[in-house]
């Protein structure tokens, strides 16, 4: 009896999936963008009106059928159909197979695997770029940026891939050899933000699969096609060389997806990106199974400009770190420290710029500025503007929503608040700029450090003492510290990622690698004797 109840309810879930089915494409698929002539080119990427949002070695899907919208006029581009955990479980399994395979294949072939991702990336870096703008926001030029990263990284993985390994130590007993030994974690989960729907998970995919790691991703439920779109070519490569496409394993969902990933031991590593609340969450969980967790959470960006510094360096280096992204970055400038002899010469010039900032479809060419990601995103900015206000704040630009489709907001400046005003310490996702006053070098390093956030910061000035004091154990307490140049727009071959509450991870260069893969050390005899360590006689 309870099994015919049971497939009754099968049935009748399954009959309202069809019906649902059956209603669609009258109603809702001739609106969608992917079938309009102008964007015929999403085609090219292997997209169509209703995407699998799984891939495991073969695609499939079986959860709810999610809808991306174009924040730059709301309107439907396609959709995508995500997982549930019974795909999870069936994913998860494959990975951990292929992974088996993949972490035979000696690193210089990996390597080479690696370098044809970068090159298949590369023959699609246009359209996935206008992919990137079209259901993300971001302006054009970034969005070609964005997967420019992607395919910097692989270059950079393909020359790690005949670089990673330990040394060989000295050893204190004779006919013996002290090694490290590095081997992969295995499985590595990856979780990345609507922000950078590519270069955050291609950081990690290139790094961790030369490694000889298998991956498996979940991205941002409102980015999914750009999450099957890059699948869609690394798969290719993958298949093209015989190897198991599960070594790349996609998975598009929500916070049930994420969780039972934080949850799971079968994964080795989990790499979060994501705000701060959502990311102590995750580590949370992942810390009471004796996970590793890598983290990349949010950042309360600082640039400090004293009296000597080049003011020709100093507005469109403040411009391009507070405005670019729409202030969508993790390392997006929020606040502006203007030494007191300077303030208002700089504000005014820094309005005078914001004033010639073309906002528009981010597909133009001519765009600079594009929408906020969401609807949730514009409410967001209306409140910290609202507090900024009620807090003693001055809106010298901007402060309001833009009256045309989308969600588009006016690039905004705040005066008059003090550094340590609550909104100021507050990071909104958003393009509001707080202008603060200083008097000396000493009170300004110490604000810069004050907010719980410890990513991105820069300083303007050419006193060459105060630039490495700046650099120093008291200077900025950041991950990323920079001189005479915006927060944001760091390069591949640094580590990147930051400290306190924006999580501690690195990803991308210098030695990261280390971090998706374990250490041991390894003691050999090859005497005839068995002297122990210390000189200790046991006998």
């Amino acid at each position: 009896m309870l099994q015919l109840s049971f497939a009754l309810s099968r049935y009748v879930l399954l009959r309202k999936r069809i019906l649902a089915s059956c209603k669609r494409p009258a109603a809702f698929m001739s609106t969608l963008l992917i079938n309009k002539p102008q964007y015929a080119w999403l085609k090219d990427l292997g997209l169509k009106e209703e995407n699998e949002g799984v891939y495991n070695g073969i695609w499939g899907g079986r959860g709810e059928i999610v809808t991306t919208y174009c924040p730059a006029n709301h309107e439907p581009i396609a959709t995508v159909r995500q997982a549930n955990l019974e795909d999870y479980e069936e994913t998860i399994k494959k990975a951990k197979e292929a992974w088996k395979i993949w972490a035979d294949v000696p690193a210089p072939k990996r390597g080479e695997i690696v370098r044809q991702i970068g090159d298949a990336l590369r023959k699609k870096i246009k359209i996935l770029g206008s992919l990137v703008s079209l259901e993300m926001g971001k302006i054009f030029v970034e969005g070609v940026g964005e997967v420019q990263e992607y395919v910097d990284v692989c270059d950079y993985a393909v020359g790690l891939s005949r670089m990673i390994g330990g040394p060989v130590l000295p050893s204190e007993r004779p006919g013996h050899a002290l090694i490290e030994q590095w081997n992969p974690v295995g499985l590595v989960g990856i979780i990345t933000a609507f922000n950078f729907p590519v270069a955050v998970y291609g950081w990690n995919n290139a790094i961790a699969m030369i490694c000889g790691n298998a991956c498996l991703w979940k991205g941002a439920p409102t980015t999914s096609l750009i999450s099957v779109a890059v699948t869609k070519i690394v798969a290719k490569v993958l298949e093209d060389n015989k190897v198991p496409g599960a070594i790349c394993s996609l998975i598009c969902g929500g916070a049930d997806i994420g969780t039972a990933m934080a949850r799971d031991e079968r994964v080795d590593l989990l790499s979060f990106t994501g705000s701060t609340k959502v990311g102590k969450q995750v580590a949370l969980m992942v810390q009471e199974r004796f996970g590793r967790s890598l983290l990349e959470l949010g950042g309360n960006n600082a640039i400090v400009v004293f009296e000597d510094a080049d003011l020709n360096l100093v507005i469109p280096s403040a411009l391009f770190a507070a405005v670019g992204t729409a202030g969508q970055r993790c390392t997006t400038a929020r606040r502006l420290f203007l030494h007191e002899s300077i303030h208002d010469e700089v504000v005014e010039k820094l309005a005078k710029a914001y004033a010639q900032i073309c906002i528009g479809d981010p597909l133009d060419s001519t765009t600079l500025y594009g929408p906020l990601h969401t609807k949730q995103a514009v409410m967001m900015f209306l409140d910290a503007v609202e507090q900024a206000e009620q807090q003693g704040g001055s809106v010298v630009y901007g402060g309001k929503v833009l009256n045309r489709p989308g969600n588009y907001v006016e690039p905004t400046i705040v005066t008059d608040l003090p550094h340590n005003a609550s909104i100021v310490h507050t990071e909104t996702f958003a393009p509001i700029l707080y202008v603060l006053k200083f008097k000396t070098e000493e009170e300004v390093f110490a604000w810069n450090n004050e907010v719980k956030q410890g990513l991105s910061s820069s300083i303007f000035t050419k006193d060459l003492g105060r630039i490495f004091r700046w650099l120093g154990p008291k200077g900025s307490d950041c991950g990323v510290v920079n001189v005479n140049i915006p927060t944001s727009g760091a390069e591949i071959g640094g580590a990147f990622g930051g400290e306190k509450h924006t999580g501690g991870g690195r990803e991308s260069g210098s030695d990261s690698w280390k971090l998706y893969m374990r250490r041991s050390t390894c003691t050999i005899n090859y005497s005839k004797d068995l002297p122990l360590a210390q000189g200790i006689k046991f006998q």
